[in-house]
């Protein structure tokens, strides 16, 4: 084919080529013109083709697979190749007065196709990458460090290859320099092999997943993983804003992930609130009687104090004074009730998960009493909102058992004992 352009090139210039001099260089310029029209017509015609032919084919069939290799330019990169290999072709017949020359662009050329052939490949793995993505099974692991390893090393053994092509030298003389250099690229490459160590191990014992809500006090993050990659995690925090974590930093440091609790059966409600000792006390007849007027402990009061007047008659052998004789019901043990009746009742309490309500050891602010239940919503405004109505109920209600909240006094308190003293 070259041997048969270059007898019509002799033929046109009256059966020999100028092969050095002024004429010579005249029309290595003229011939150098045609190439590179030949050459944007032909990438022109090659991506107009391919990318018609390919979206055509792309919109007649019901995979998603090949949507993604035409929104990442995968045939655009391809149509590419045609009219380097075109030139690549007629390189000889162009530069024929000039064999160095010639001889130097055809391995800037070959660099070129390899380039091509580079971002080719890397924009099918990033294809796959999104088309897997989509899958259920792959929605939340770690798909960009694995792609970014595997373009590491595609990207790696290209550019060893293009050096030697440069250099004319094979590429197993650059594979062993590279093994000299053990130590430095250990050295710069330390984020990213530990980055790679850390997704490997993330995946593996699956710790994070995509979508998680984690919490990392070290970090400040608090939020949903959006981007698991080689060297980073990437956290949507509630406020906003993007808190990136080194990925070795999940192996090395301690963290929290909610994925339990949101894959469980409620989001958990466990808060203290301390009684001031010195206002508990035996219930007398009176509160009975006050409290015996709500709903939620009417039956219990009735069936408790029938229980105490059966245990103390059956017990007591003879009639004192003294309030410590016999049992007794106590505020603070009917405020208990009362909150675990009202949390039984509550429609917002997952009734078949643990509901506690529960006195803990004294304090030097009072007696801790503890709500431990589960709430269905797990969505952290709603969860909030519904908490917030739990403990603004039983704070009001906790005055109607004759029993006040340890609150640190403030400087209107002395003021007003100072204006009572006085």
């Amino acid at each position: 084919m070259k041997n048969t352009v270059l007898s019509w090139l002799e033929y046109f210039n009256h059966g020999k080529l100028p092969t050095h001099g002024y004429y010579a260089f005249i029309y290595t310029l003229i011939l150098i013109a045609i190439l590179v029209v030949i050459t944007l017509l032909m990438r022109w015609l090659s991506r107009k083709i391919m990318v018609v032919i390919f979206h055509s084919l792309a919109a007649k069939t019901k995979t998603t697979w090949d949507d993604h290799l035409l929104k990442n330019r995968f045939f655009a990169t391809l149509a590419n190749l045609i009219p380097l290999f075109c030139m690549d072709f007629f390189l000889s017949i162009t530069f024929y007065a000039f064999p160095i020359v010639q001889k130097s662009l055809s391995r800037v050329l070959d660099v070129a196709i390899l380039l091509v052939i580079m971002v080719a490949i890397n924009r099918a793995l990033k294809s796959v990458k999104d088309w897997l993505a989509e899958k259920d099974n792959f929605k939340d692991k770690p798909l960009q460090s694995y792609y970014q390893v595997v373009k590491i090393v595609v990207v790696s053994f290209f550019l060893i290859l293009m050096i030697s092509m440069l250099t004319n030298r094979s590429p197993v003389f650059f594979l062993t320099s590279l093994g000299a250099m053990t130590a430095i690229i250990l050295l710069i490459f330390k984020d990213t092999i530990l980055g790679f160590v850390g997704s490997v191990q993330l995946s593996a014992n699956d710790m994070v997943r995509v979508g998680d809500w984690i919490t990392m006090d070290n970090y400040g993050a608090d939020g949903d993983v959006i981007e698991i990659n080689l060297t980073t995690v990437k956290v949507s925090n509630f406020d906003k804003t993007i808190t990136t974590i080194p990925t070795y930093s999940f192996i090395s440091d301690s963290f929290k992930n909610w994925r339990g609790m949101q894959e469980s059966g409620g989001r958990r409600i466990k808060r203290d609130f301390y009684v001031k000792i010195d206002t508990i006390k035996f219930a007398s007849p009176e509160l009975l009687k006050s409290l015996s007027k709500l709903k939620l402990l009417s039956n219990f009061i009735e069936e408790k104090e029938k229980e105490i007047e059966k245990y103390n008659a059956e017990h007591l052998t003879d009639q004192q004074d003294s309030i410590l004789n016999g049992r007794k019901q106590t505020n603070s043990g009917l405020f208990r009730k009362y909150m675990e009746f009202y949390l039984q009742k509550n429609k917002h309490i997952n009734q078949d998960m643990p509901l506690i309500v529960k006195q803990l050891p004294p304090t030097q602010f009072g007696v801790p009493i503890q709500i431990y239940c589960f709430c269905y919503s797990k969505e952290a405004a709603v969860f909030e909102v519904i908490q917030g109505d739990i403990f603004d109920h039983l704070f009001g209600a906790i005055k109607y058992f004759e029993l006040e909240i340890f609150e640190s006094p403030t400087g209107s308190d002395f003021r007003n004992k100072k204006l009572i003293e006085k």
